[in-house]
């Protein structure tokens, strides 16, 4: 796991990525998310087929898990 601080630049918060997890493509868009105190930093789809290329790109789930049906009691 890496460690880095983030900084300021002028009136925005950075953050230097280190170069072992650093974009090889250095002219790519980031998006970056936040969830609680998780912030997440991903490239930035441009279009709908990049987008797809991506997922496909995801790796494949071991197997699919089946869910037993859950009964659930009528409300008046």
């Amino acid at each position: 796991m890496a460690i880095t601080r983030a900084f300021k630049s002028g009136n925005s918060q950075a953050v230097r990525i280190p170069a072992e997890l650093a974009y090889d493509d250095m002219t790519i868009e980031l998006q970056i998310t936040r969830h609680g105190d998780v912030i997440t930093i991903a490239p930035a789809c441009q279009n709908l087929k990049e987008m797809v290329a991506a997922l496909r790109r995801l790796p494949k789930p071991p197997a699919v898990e089946e869910r037993e049906p859950v009964e659930v009691p009528e409300r008046e």
